[in-house]
């Protein structure tokens, strides 16, 4: 089926009052899937386990996290900014719900 032939189904199987937000939406899913299933196709493809390590948040190493550190020590004097006396953590746990 062509991607045109596809479209006219689509539109063919939206109701009649469809606004061009929900037609939309629809196209675009339709286009995701079918990217998909090329993708599968042709091999491009990962395993779970390697989509759950893409998802997964880099903690960074010692070395980087000390030098983020040292350079938020000196970023509020560089930049002449306040937490009116607050620190991050002050001000984080306030911030939270």
């Amino acid at each position: 089926m062509t991607d045109k032939q596809a479209v006219i189904d689509a539109l063919q199987r939206l109701p009649e009052d469809a606004s061009l937000e929900q037609i939309s939406e629809e196209l675009r899913v339709m286009a995701s899937i079918r990217s998909g299933r090329a993708d599968v196709a042709e091999g491009r493809t990962k395993t779970q386990a390697e989509a759950e390590q893409l998802l997964e948040p880099t903690a960074p190493n010692g070395a980087d996290r000390q030098a983020a550190i040292e350079r938020l020590k000196t970023f509020g004097k560089t930049h002449q900014l306040s937490l009116g006396g607050m620190t991050i953590k002050q001000l984080r746990d306030e911030a939270r719900p």
